[in-house]
């Protein structure tokens, strides 16, 4: 679920952005986009679409996020929470149809790597890599947004056979060896994903023994790691 839409506690932004549970720009933003006299009832699907969606009903979400849609089209939040569902779903064209509305309507790159795994899975990987510069570029996008659009980028990259740009793509997140982040693990096992296609089994398995070393159980590094030797 996108950091933004998750409720906040608190009365800030009037009774009818705290009974509504999501947060008071959202809430603005719904009441500025929505068509006229649809304003309560956009709130409401997208709220429970967030809240669905935070369940891990993908489904379900899309449905309510869809039922949103049709009250304010024009809202970048409605057009998120969709796009999310929908790529949960592995909808993917879908997916990409709206968080380029969202991308469009919002002028924000923190979505950037959803939209380039999109393009991964429909066949055009190149433009994975422009998207994740722009992520990188950007003021206002989390880390963990640029960590993956630089790994969407860098596995487009390992798709084409282009290992050595994947690899250099991958070191745009500085890490430190002893320093371990879900971010940073999520880097060394592409990194050692990516090593390993490359045929570079034993610096595949010092990129996995080096996630081992801090948590044993992450993802299947450990195993990995022993295959390779």
């Amino acid at each position: 679920m996108p950091k933004a839409m998750r409720p906040r506690p608190g009365p800030r932004g009037g009774p009818k952005a705290h009974r509504s549970g999501l947060p008071p720009p959202v809430v603005g933003e719904l009441r500025h986009k929505a068509r006229t006299g649809k304003a309560d009832a956009a709130i409401s699907r997208l709220e429970r679409a967030v809240a669905l969606l935070d369940r891990g009903d993908a489904r379900g979400s899309a449905a309510e996020a869809a039922k949103a849609k049709e009250l304010a089209p024009r809202a970048p939040a409605v057009r998120e929470v969709l796009g999310l569902a929908l790529y949960q779903l592995e909808r993917f064209s879908e997916a990409l149809s709206e968080m380029q509305a969202y991308r469009r309507m919002s002028g924000r790159a923190d979505q950037n790597h959803i939209i380039a795994d999109c393009l991964r899975a429909l066949g055009r990987p190149d433009r994975a890599v422009p998207l994740a510069e722009e992520a990188l570029a950007a003021r206002g996008v989390p880390l963990a947004a640029k960590t993956e659009a630089v790994i969407v980028a860098a596995s487009a990259l390992a798709d084409q056979g282009k290992f050595d740009q994947a690899l250099g793509m991958l070191r745009r997140i500085r890490t430190r060896d002893d320093v371990a982040g879900p971010e940073v693990i999520r880097v060394w096992y592409v990194t050692g994903d990516i090593l390993e296609q490359a045929g570079r089994k034993a610096d595949a398995a010092r990129e996995f023994r080096k996630i081992v070393r801090h948590d044993p159980s992450a993802y299947d590094a450990a195993e990995r790691a022993a295959q390779l030797g």
